[in-house]
C-alpha cells in the first residue's frame, strides 16, 4: 500500500432533488498546494461533456476541522492551499441526466458515472484510491465492478483512477442475480419495472458470453457485473473493464425483435470487453481526462463490435439466416441513404467523433456518417474475404484473436491502423489493401462482389424505379407541417426550401394537420414536374416553386445467390454458421 491515501465517501442526503455528496479524503500528498480536476469526458463516450458544471458547494478543511482555502484556477479545477499533504474536501454533484454515461440520483435509486464524481488530485491519475457508500435506510444493494474491500460494508476499492473511472456504481434496491457464464461469475442488476424472465434471461446470455469468449480464446474478468436500466423507451450501452451499463425499453423483453434487440445490445457492449477494452488504438488510454482522445481508428473498434453483435446472436441461434441478413442489410441502407456517405469518409468519422458524432444537427445527414454503421460495412467485407480467399480455413475471428494475443496478453499496448492490417493480412494470407484503403475515400466498394463470393447477392429494389422527391423530412406537430431536414442536391435544397419552414400549402391546396395534400401532390406528379409551395420562414410568408428530381434513396436486400456455384453457398454456410469454437 501507498504511503499517502485518497478515500471517498458518498451520501445520500437529498435524492428526491437529485443530489450526491461527496467527501474526498487526501492524506500524505505532501506539496506546495493540491489542484484537484474533474475529468471533461468518460471513456467510451467521446464527447467533451463538461462534467465539472454539476459540482456546487466546494469546501475543505483540514484534519483539525479547520477550513483551508480552496479556489478555482479552470473550468474544472480546484487548488487548495495546504502544505501538509493533508486535506478534506466536501462537495455536492447534481444529478439528473437519464443515459448509461452520467448521473442519475433521485428517490429511487442513484446511478453514479465515476468520471462525472470523482476528483482527481493532479499529477495522480495512477495512485489508488477507496469509496465507500454510505447507504440510505430505504437502498440496500450495490452493484459495480470495483473490488469490495474485506472486512468493509460497502467499501470499494481501485488500483488507480483509470480503473476508478472505469466502474460505474448502481446503488438502490434493483432486482440483482448471479450465474455462472465461461466459468466466470456474472452479476445481473435490473433498474425499474419490467417483465423479463430471469431464467430465460441468464441461459441466453450465458450462450453470448461463451460463444464470445470462444472467439477470443479466453476471459480477461474474474468477474462481470450487467446493469441495466429500463425506461419507456430507451437502447444503448456504455461499455467498462468488467462490467457495462445497458439503457432498454421496459417493454422489450416482451416481444421477440425487442428481445432479440437486447440480446444484441448485451453482445456488443460484452464483445467490448476484448475490443476497445483491451485491443485498443493507440490512443485510447492511458487517458488525458480533460482533453479529446483522437483516434481514426473508432471504424474498427466500435464498427467491428457493431457487426458482429447482431452476429454473435445468429451463432447463438436467436436469429435465422433472414433474420440475421435483414438486420446487416440495416447497416448499408442507412450509410448509403445519407447524402453524408459522399462527404465523409469513415476515417474521418472517427477523427471527428468529438465534434460531432453526440452532436447531431439538421444538416448532419448531410455531411456526415457513423463510424459504427461504415465500420460494420467493412468488417463484412473483410470477414467475407478472408473466408472467401482461404476457401473457409480462415475469418476476422482468427485475426482479432491474434490481435488480442499480441498486442494486450503479450504487448499490453494500443495499436496502429497500418499493424493491424499487416498483422490481419499475416494471420489470413489474404490482401485486405481495397478495403483499408476505402477508409479514407468516400468511394463505396463494390459489396455485391463480395457478396457473391459466399453466394449472396447484394440488390437495390429501388434501381429501376424513378420517384419523384423534393428530399425532405418533416415533422407534424400542432397542426403545422415544418421541415426538419433538406437532403444535399435534392429538389429542395436547388431550389431554396429550408430548415424550420412551415409548409402552409402546395399547388394553392392548403395542408391539413398531417401534410398529406403535399404527400399526395408528390404521389400525382412526374420528375421534372414544378410545385409551388407556399411556406412561413421566420413569419414571413413566401412562394417557393420546386422542381421535382428522382429520389436517391436506396433500399438494399441480402439474400441467397440463385447463380452461386456449390463451394459459394459452401462458404456462405460458413459465413452465418451457428456457434463458432
Amino acid at each position: 500500500m501507498m504511503n499517502s491515501n485518497i478515500h471517498f465517501q458518498l451520501s445520500f442526503i437529498e435524492p428526491q432533488a437529485h443530489y450526491v455528496e461527496v467527501t474526498m479524503q487526501i492524506n500524505g500528498i505532501v506539496q506546495d498546494f493540491l489542484d484537484l480536476k474533474m475529468p471533461a469526458w468518460t471513456p467510451g463516450s467521446y464527447l467533451i461533456r463538461e462534467f465539472a458544471k454539476n459540482i456546487e458547494q466546494v469546501a475543505a478543511h483540514d484534519p483539525d476541522g479547520n477550513p483551508l482555502r480552496i479556489f478555482k484556477t479552470k473550468k474544472n479545477t480546484w487548488r487548495v492551499e495546504t502544505t501538509s499533504g493533508n486535506a478534506l474536501v466536501t462537495y455536492r454533484v447534481y444529478s439528473f441526466e437519464r443515459s448509461v454515461r452520467t448521473n442519475l440520483v433521485d428517490d429511487q435509486h442513484a446511478f453514479i458515472s465515476p468520471a462525472g464524481t470523482f476528483l482527481y488530485v493532479d499529477g495522480y491519475l495512477d495512485h489508488e484510491s477507496t469509496v465507500e457508500v454510505i447507504l440510505p435506510a430505504q437502498w440496500k444493494k450495490i452493484s459495480t465492478g470495483l473490488a469490495p474491500v474485506a472486512g468493509k460494508d460497502h467499501v470499494f476499492f481501485a488500483e488507480n483512477f483509470d480503473i476508478l473511472y472505469d466502474s460505474p456504481l448502481e446503488i438502490g434496491n434493483q432486482d440483482t442475480w448471479t450465474f455462472v457464464a465461461a466459468g466466470i461469475p456474472h452479476e445481473f442488476a435490473m433498474v425499474g419495472t419490467a417483465d423479463y424472465n430471469k431464467e430465460q434471461l441468464s441461459q441466453d446470455i450465458t450462450k453470448i458470453v461463451e460463444v464470445e469468449t470462444a472467439l477470443w480464446g479466453s476471459n480477461p474478468n474474474d468477474r462481470y457485473v450487467f446493469i441495466t436500466h429500463n425506461y419507456q423507451s430507451a437502447h444503448g450501452g456504455l461499455e467498462h473493464l468488467n462490467s457495462t451499463v445497458l439503457a432498454a425499453s421496459r417493454s422489450a423483453y416482451s416481444s421477440p425483435i425487442g428481445y432479440n434487440n437486447f440480446l444484441s445490445l448485451v453482445a456488443h457492449e460484452y464483445f467490448h470487453l476484448w475490443n476497445v477494452k483491451r485491443l485498443r488504438a493507440e490512443h485510447l488510454g492511458p487517458f488525458n481526462y480533460e482533453e479529446e482522445a483522437y483516434t481514426p481508428l473508432l471504424w474498427i473498434f466500435e464498427g467491428f463490435t457493431a457487426y458482429y453483435d447482431n452476429l454473435i446472436t445468429r451463432r447463438c441461434g436467436f436469429r435465422n439466416e433472414q433474420e440475421y441478413l435483414n438486420e446487416l442489410v440495416v447497416e448499408f441502407n442507412l450509410v448509403l441513404n445519407r447524402p453524408g456517405h459522399k462527404v465523409q469518409s469513415v476515417g474521418l468519422s472517427s477523427f471527428d467523433t468529438w465534434i460531432k458524432q453526440y452532436r447531431p444537427d439538421e444538416n448532419s445527414s448531410n455531411v456526415s456518417i457513423s463510424y459504427y454503421n461504415k465500420g460494420a460495412m467493412l468488417a463484412t467485407m473483410i470477414d467475407i474475404s478472408i473466408i472467401a480467399h482461404t476457401k473457409g480455413e480462415k475469418r476476422l475471428d482468427d485475426v482479432l484473436r491474434a490481435a488480442y494475443k499480441q498486442f494486450y496478453l503479450i504487448e499490453d499496448r494500443g495499436i496502429t491502423e497500418k499493424e493491424f492490417q499487416d498483422l490481419a493480412e499475416q494471420v489470413t494470407g489474404v490482401s485486405l489493401q481495397d478495403i483499408f484503403s476505402a477508409v479514407y475515400t468516400t468511394e463505396e466498394l463494390d459489396y455485391n462482389a463480395y457478396f457473391n463470393l459466399v453466394g449472396y447477392q447484394f440488390i437495390d429494389q429501388n434501381k429501376l424505379s424513378q420517384t419523384p422527391s423534393l428530399g425532405i423530412k418533416v415533422n407534424h406537430h400542432d397542426g403545422r407541417t415544418t421541415i426538419k431536414g433538406v437532403d444535399r442536391n435534392s429538389a429542395a435544397w436547388t431550389d431554396g426550401l429550408s430548415v424550420d419552414d412551415e409548409i402552409i400549402a402546395v399547388n394553392n391546396n392548403r395542408l391539413d394537420p398531417m401534410g398529406r395534400e403535399l404527400d399526395q401532390a408528390i404521389t400525382f406528379s412526374a420528375i421534372g414536374d414544378t410545385l409551388t409551395i407556399l411556406v412561413s420562414r421566420d413569419g414571413v410568408i413566401r412562394e417557393i416553386p420546386v422542381t421535382l428530381k428522382a429520389s436517391d434513396k436506396v433500399s438494399y436486400y441480402i439474400e441467397r445467390n440463385p447463380e452461386s456455384t456449390e463451394e459459394q453457398r459452401r462458404l456462405g454456410n460458413i459465413w452465418l454458421s451457428l456457434q463458432e469454437g
